[in-house]
């Protein structure tokens, strides 16, 4: 992403944020939320679920989880490493002060919706049926809510 988003940028310059200072501050923040829920939905993935987050795209990337994990960042999204991988790429876009970047991260952020939708979620309810049902029920999809709410 920062790769394309730099070459697309000489061609196409949009300033997001002018002041250095504000970009850093803002950039920063959000970008070690996005790497704090990465590894903090790992770490409950394995000690909790017994196992990783299994497929990417269709490959096996773990062995699946053992548990469904309805705890620690789960208890808050269904999907904490997604909405980790967002949040990471947004601080890096602000960084790089790159409407390029932030488009990029928007695209990625879609394409994971879908996917989360039609492919994971149906993994999930063939591994751990009515389980995961109830949860899907009260947890929101991908941005952290308060235990109860949803989106």
């Amino acid at each position: 992403m920062y790769f394309v988003s730099k070459t697309l940028d000489r061609y196409l310059p949009i300033c997001l944020i002018p002041q250095t200072w504000l970009r850093i501050g803002l950039s920063l923040p959000v970008a070690a939320l996005g790497i704090g829920f990465i590894v903090w939905s790992n770490l409950y993935l394995f000690f909790v679920g017994k196992g990783g987050p299994a497929d990417g795209l269709g490959i096996q990337i773990s062995s699946r989880t053992k548990h469904l994990v309805t705890s620690g960042p789960y208890r808050y999204t269904r999907n904490p490493m997604a909405f980790g991988a967002l949040s990471l790429y947004v601080g890096l876009a602000i960084f790089l002060n790159s409407a390029i970047c932030l488009g990029l991260a928007a695209s990625l952020f879609w394409s994971a919706f879908i996917y989360l939708k039609q492919v994971e979620e149906k993994r999930l309810l063939k591994d751990f049926g009515d389980e995961y049902e109830k949860y899907r029920k009260r947890v929101s999809i991908l941005v952290p809510l308060p235990p109860g709410k949803r989106i």
